[in-house]
C-alpha cells in the first residue's frame, strides 16, 4: 500500500467526567472502504466529530495527505477533503435537489440566482457520479435512500477525498441498500477513500477492504480482509466471546395458556386474515420482507390503525381495542421501531421516561409526581435491567441506543404489562447490547410475560423466538418452530407470497 491519505495517531478526547477516547489511531487509503466498528458509547461518533471538525482534540496528529493538520471547524473539514453523512439527514426538504447540493455556493447572474446554471452543473455532477436524480425535484419528495444520494452528491461536490458514512442503511430497505453499496463500489473506484461506521455484520463482510475496532475509547486493532472473521471481530468490540448461533432452549408452549388471540384481523391497507396466538411465557417472532405487513399487523392490533375485520381476545376474552389507551389499559405495551420518535421523550430524564406509562399512579392528590415513589421504581428497574447511566437523573438522549431500548422496556413493566410488542428492538444497537436486549426478553418469558419480536434480521428472529409467523402482501404465509427453522426456510415461506403478488 501507499502511503495512507488519512493518518490519525494517538487522538484523546475528554469531556467533563467522560474519557470519550485515548490514544486513538486509524488510517484510511484512497480507493478503500474502512469499516469502523465498537459498540455504542466506543467512541466511534467522537472520532468522526473531530475528523469532521465539530469537536476539536485534546491530544494526537492528523494528517492529511502527508500534511498534518488542524481541523477547527466543519468547513475547513469540507475544504480540505473530508466530509461526514451523519445518520439523520441534514437536508432542506422544501429545496430542490440542486439547491441543497449546492446550498450557499449557487451559481448567481448579479444578485439572482441563475437556476438553469444550477440545474445544469448539478446534472453533470449527478451523471459523473451515475446517481440517477431531477436536479429541480424537491428534496422532501425523495424516499430516505435518495435523500442519501443527494447528501453523498453534496459531499463529492466539496471534491471529498475521505466520505464518511454514519449508520447509512439503518432506514433503508434491501433493494435501496443494494442501491447504496453500488454508489460506493464505484466510490472506491474513483480513489475515494470512505470510512463506514455500521453495527450489521453482513454489510462489513459485502463492504470492507479492512475492519478497525475500536473500545471504550480506545484503540483495539485492525485487520484486513482476509483476516476478517466475524466472530472475531465481535470479540475484539465486547472484549468477549458471543454465540451468534444461539437458538432459544426448546420448549413447547402450545399447553400454557393462550394470553393473545387474534382472528381474521384485516386492514383495508394491508392486511388480510391474519390470524395467531400467543401463549403465556411465549417470545412469538414475525419476519419477512419490507412492507409485507408485520409492524401494520402491530398498530392494528393495539388501536393505532383502524381495524375492517377481526376479533382480539386477551386471556380468553374478547375485547375491543379502539385506541392505544384501550391497549395499554388490557396490559399491552408497544415499543415502536422508532423509539427516538414515538417511543421516548428524549430531553426527559430517566426517571421520567420510566414512569411515562404510569403517571397516575404516581401522582399526589394535586397532581404532582411524587419524586420519591417515581425514582425508587426507576433505580429498581435500571438495577434489574442493567442500565448503563451515571444516574437516573441523566437525560434519555445522552445514553446510547442499548440503553434507551432499556428505559423504554422498563415503562412497560413498569405498567405490569402481560404483553410486550418489540418492533424492530435492536435497530441501531451493537453486538453486545443486542445480547443484554435478548437476555431481557428471555428472562421475562420465563418471568411469564408473553412477547411477539417484529425484526428485518432473520438471525435475531431465530435467535430470540419460540415460533416465527412469516408475512407476506399482509397475510401470513406459515408458523415454523424454532427447532425447524433456518433463514432459508424463512425465506422460502417470504418470497412465495410475494410471487404469489
Amino acid at each position: 500500500m501507499t502511503d495512507p491519505i488519512l493518518k490519525v495517531e494517538g487522538i484523546s478526547k475528554g469531556f467533563p467526567g467522560v474519557q470519550a477516547l485515548k490514544d486513538v489511531h486509524l488510517d484510511v487509503y484512497a480507493g478503500e472502504v474502512l469499516v469502523l466498528v465498537g459498540e455504542n458509547g466506543a467512541g466511534k461518533s467522537t472520532l468522526m466529530k473531530i475528523l469532521s471538525g465539530i469537536y476539536q482534540k485534546d491530544e494526537g496528529t492528523i494528517t492529511f495527505e502527508g500534511n498534518e493538520v488542524e481541523i477547527t471547524s466543519p468547513l475547513q473539514a469540507q475544504q480540505l477533503g473530508v466530509t461526514i453523512i451523519h445518520q439523520e439527514l441534514n437536508l432542506m426538504p422544501d429545496l430542490t435537489v440542486a439547491q441543497n447540493i449546492y446550498i450557499g455556493r449557487d451559481p448567481t447572474t448579479g444578485p439572482f440566482l441563475a437556476e438553469a446554471k444550477l440545474n445544469r452543473q448539478t446534472k453533470e455532477l449527478l451523471d459523473r457520479l451515475g446517481i440517477n436524480l431531477n436536479p429541480r425535484q424537491l428534496v422532501g419528495e425523495l424516499t430516505v435512500a435518495k435523500q442519501q444520494m443527494v447528501e453523498i452528491a453534496k459531499a463529492l461536490s466539496f471534491n471529498a477525498k475521505v466520505l464518511i458514512m454514519d449508520e447509512p442503511t439503518s432506514a433503508l430497505t434491501d433493494s435501496e441498500v443494494e442501491t447504496l453499496f453500488t454508489l460506493i463500489d464505484q466510490l472506491r473506484a474513483r480513489g475515494t477513500g470512505i470510512v463506514y461506521i455500521s453495527h450489521r455484520m453482513d454489510e462489513l463482510r459485502r463492504l470492507a477492504d479492512r475492519v478497525t475496532v475500536i473500545r471504550d475509547g480506545t484503540y483495539i486493532g485492525s485487520l484486513t480482509k482476509e483476516e476478517i472473521n466475524v466472530p472475531r471481530i465481535i470479540e475484539m468490540m465486547v472484549g468477549r466471546p458471543i454465540d451468534e448461533g444461539a437458538r432459544p432452549t426448546a420448549r413447547e408452549h402450545q399447553n400454557d395458556p393462550v394470553v393473545l388471540d387474534v382472528q381474521g384481523l384485516t386492514t383495508k391497507a394491508l392486511l388480510k386474515d391474519v390470524s395467531f396466538q400467543l401463549h403465556k411465557g411465549e417470545i412469538l417472532g414475525f419476519a419477512g420482507l419490507m412492507g409485507a405487513g408485520r409492524t401494520e399487523t402491530a398498530r392494528a392490533l393495539i388501536g393505532a390503525d383502524p381495524r375492517d375485520g377481526g376479533t382480539i381476545s386477551v386471556a380468553g376474552r374478547e375485547v375491543r381495542i379502539q385506541q392505544p389507551a384501550d391497549a395499554v389499559r388490557l396490559g399491552i405495551g408497544y415499543l415502536s421501531e422508532d423509539r427516538k420518535l414515538l417511543g421516548l421523550m428524549l430531553e426527559q430524564d430517566v426517571t421520567f421516561n420510566t414512569v411515562l406509562a404510569s403517571l397516575s399512579r404516581y401522582a399526589n392528590a394535586i397532581g404532582w409526581m411524587s419524586d420519591g415513589k417515581a425514582k425508587g421504581k426507576t433505580k429498581d428497574y435500571v438495577k434489574t435491567l442493567r442500565v448503563k447511566t451515571p444516574s437516573i437523573n441523566q437525560i434519555v438522549k445522552l445514553l446510547s441506543g442499548g440503553n434507551q431500548q432499556k428505559v423504554v422496556i422498563a415503562r412497560w413493566l413498569l405498567r405490569d404489562c402481560d404483553v410486550l410488542i418489540f418492533d424492530e428492538p435492536t435497530r441501531g444497537i451493537d453486538v453486545g447490547a443486542k445480547e443484554e436486549i435478548y437476555r431481557v426478553m428471555q428472562q421475562l418469558a420465563e418471568d411469564g410475560k408473553s412477547i411477539i419480536v417484529i425484526s428485518s434480521e432473520l438471525p435475531e428472529i431465530l435467535r430470540v423466538a419460540n415460533r416465527i409467523v412469516v408475512m407476506a402482501n399482509g397475510r401470513i404465509m406459515g408458523t415454523l418452530r424454532n427447532e425447524e427453522a433456518s433463514q432459508e426456510k424463512i425465506m422460502q415461506f417470504a418470497a412465495h407470497g410475494e410471487e404469489d403478488e
